[in-house]
């Protein structure tokens, strides 16, 4: 299977239906919902959320009110039956959880789809559909539309970006900031999530300001107004850049056009500088 012009093997795809179609899934309700529902519930509070099930559900943008998780299998949530599913998945909706795929998006895949929002589960996820799935919203890797001569010039400055460039991560976390360090050579910390304490201190050892989108190197880094690093990438050279757009595990390390992916990487309060390598015939 390819997903954005990029090999996926049996493995990953194994880890991709597991994370979107769990033995037991999380729901987030309020107290009154929990009791309306009467299914048993923790606060969310004590949740104990994998890293995966936090991306996969989108967690970061769930409703505080939502204060409740219940977790329910998969015999579970059938026993439940059409008319308390589709509540709860309104529910689910209206408090911003992800992972709540909608018949319309799948209809030409999936015929037969009987609600309008569903649950996915392991008989659903065809190749075809997971692929759709994992590339939405998400752009397609260009690498092999970069030239040979651009690949050799950038080796000096980025000896790893051209093994990084069209992978994905195997576990959530890994994020932008260890994405570009690992393009720098620095080993391993394209798989950590990397915080920002140790990517700044890799800028400030390793980079000075300045730099051109042109040429190999230049780190694209994003702060908000208070000073924080929210996002960076990388020039690869020939108009071409490198970035790992966020932490989550559908999020591939790409290669795309300079312009592209500064205008995917732009948001309201957020402000483009650029670093560049101190030692510019070698090293970064």
């Amino acid at each position: 299977m390819r997903v954005l012009n990029i090999p996926v093997p049996d493995e990953l795809q194994n880890l991709w239906r597991g994370w979107l179609a769990p033995e037991r899934q999380a729901f987030f309700l309020t107290a009154a919902e929990a009791a309306a529902f009467e299914v048993p519930t923790i606060p969310r509070a004590e949740a104990k959320l994998t890293p995966e099930e936090r991306d996969t559900n989108a967690v970061w943008g769930i409703a505080a009110q939502a204060d409740r998780v219940a977790w329910l299998t998969l015999a579970q949530w059938e026993n439940l039956g059409p008319k308390p599913q589709r509540s709860l998945l309104r529910l689910q909706v209206r408090h911003n959880r992800g992972n709540l795929p909608r018949r319309r998006d799948f209809a030409a895949l999936l015929p037969g789809l009987p609600q309008a929002r569903f649950l996915w589960t392991p008989e659903l996820l065809t190749d075809a559909v997971l692929e759709r799935v994992i590339s939405d919203d998400n752009p397609p890797c260009q690498t092999s539309r970069v030239p040979e001569s651009v690949w050799e010039a950038a080796s000096a400055r980025l000896p790893r970006v051209r093994e990084l460039a069209g992978t994905f991560a195997l576990h959530s976390g890994a994020n932008c900031f260890g994405a570009v360090m690992g393009a720098a050579g620095v080993a391993g910390a394209e798989s950590k999530w990397m915080q920002r304490e140790p990517f700044e201190a890799f800028l400030q050892k390793r980079t000075r300001p300045g730099g051109k989108d042109d040429q190999p190197g230049t780190v694209l880094l994003w702060r908000s107004a208070d000073g924080l690093a929210q996002h960076a990438a990388v020039t690869v050279g020939g108009g071409w850049a490198f970035q790992k757009a966020s932490q989550v595990w559908s999020s591939p390390r790409v290669v795309l056009p300079v312009d592209d992916l500064k205008r995917a990487a732009r948001q309201r309060g957020n402000r483009l500088s650029r670093r560049t390598p101190f030692q510019l015939p070698s090293g970064f």
